[in-house]
């Protein structure tokens, strides 16, 4: 005995066989798969108050962090598409996920495209995260910047609208969450702060702003961004009247082949205990030394305001590219900590309070 197919159910498969249903007619889908895998092995100094030190696979990030992602765009015609990414952060030293333990903790989310820039929704990068992504040489590696702020390869916002737009090398962007993070544990990126409160407009609110002129020759870029906390939030910000905020100021020029990179972030945590304000400095440089060998370099200085608690650090990266797509590496860094700083020179690493920590670490990358 056939099944019964209602009327309405035949004329649908029809059309779609037909492939002529309104206004789908010609829409072109594409998704691509994409990822890094990045993995490092480091020695540091003084990773606990005996003064000992420790050699370890990096978790958070080698040269780049690893991650495995699913990029879509389809064409809506007139110039406009719709588009989404989905990716997932991983540590290749466990194989566990990273952001917290969410499935795509690096991006979700769902937009729209066209000559007037793009528009996302989800769990998306904010203004923080573009504005030093040309300037800073060494961008998220395990010896960098980002060890200095963790919330900098972090600067990622739950429940998001964002746009960005490029009109002749003008950049401007802004992101406004809702609720910015809605994970509790697994470290910089799950801070606890779900927000979405009802009565308190405040609560784990985020917003985001870039204003930048980006060419092949040089780039100017400076960004906004202020985090209200709530209460079980991270960091001291356990009330919607605490906030963070951090102010950047980012630049780059290339001279020949070489690239300079440099900025500011001025940074103010008003939490329930106390103020806390920083500037946090930074110089780079890019040099290919051949076609298939290159020398990063970056010096940096956090200055806490009103304290003695200052970092410095310096590191030097060679990186070596076996193809197109794999690379070899090898760094050396030093983080000297004054005062009761402890920053640790490997991004989430350990350090004893006011002490200097050195160290060297080599991996292996290849992107697919």
């Amino acid at each position: 005995m056939k099944p019964m197919v209602k009327a309405g159910e035949t004329v649908f498969a029809l059309v779609l066989a037909a492939g002529w249903a309104p206004g789908w007619a010609h829409a072109q889908s594409q998704v691509t798969v994409y990822g890094i895998v990045d993995a490092a092995v480091a020695r540091m100094s003084n990773a606990n108050a005996a003064g000992d030190s420790v050699t370890r696979v990096a978790s958070l990030t080698g040269s780049l962090p690893s991650r495995i992602g699913f990029r879509g765009s389809e064409d809506l015609g007139n110039g406009l598409a719709a588009v989404f990414v989905l990716e997932s952060g991983y540590n290749p030293d466990t194989g566990t996920l990273g952001q917290g333990g969410r499935l795509f903790g690096r991006q979700a989310w769902v937009g729209l495209r066209g000559k007037w820039g793009t528009l996302q929704v989800g769990r998306i990068l904010n203004m923080t995260y573009y504005g030093s992504t040309k300037s800073d040489v060494l961008g998220p590696n395990l010896f960098s910047i980002s060890s200095i702020d963790l919330y900098l390869p972090n600067a990622r916002s739950d429940n998001a609208i964002g746009y960005l737009g490029n009109f002749d090398g003008v950049v401007v962007g802004a992101t406004w969450s809702l609720g910015r993070d809605v994970l509790a544990a697994g470290g910089p990126s799950a801070t606890g702060c779900g927000g979405e409160v009802p009565g308190n407009a405040k609560a784990c609110r985020q917003y985001t702003a870039l204003l930048g002129y980006e060419s092949k020759a040089f780039g100017i870029t400076t960004t906004f961004d202020k985090l209200h906390g709530n209460t079980g939030a991270a960091n001291g910000l356990t009330s919607s009247r605490n906030y963070e905020r951090r102010v950047t100021l980012n630049g780059y020029a290339m001279l020949g082949a070489v690239k300079i990179g440099a900025g500011i972030l001025s940074r103010k945590s008003d939490l329930e205990t106390a103020v806390v304000e920083s500037d946090l400095y930074y110089l780079g440089s890019n040099v290919p030394i051949t076609p298939l060998l290159g020398l990063d370099t970056q010096v940096a200085r956090r200055n806490v305001k009103d304290s003695s608690d200052d970092t410095s650090m310096v590191v030097a990266r060679l990186t070596y590219l076996l193809s197109t797509r794999s690379a070899i590496y090898a760094a050396i860094g030093r983080m000297d900590n004054h005062g009761a700083a402890a920053v640790a020179l490997d991004a989430g690493g350990t350090v004893t309070a006011g002490k200097a920590q050195n160290g060297v670490m080599a991996g292996l990358r290849h992107t697919f």
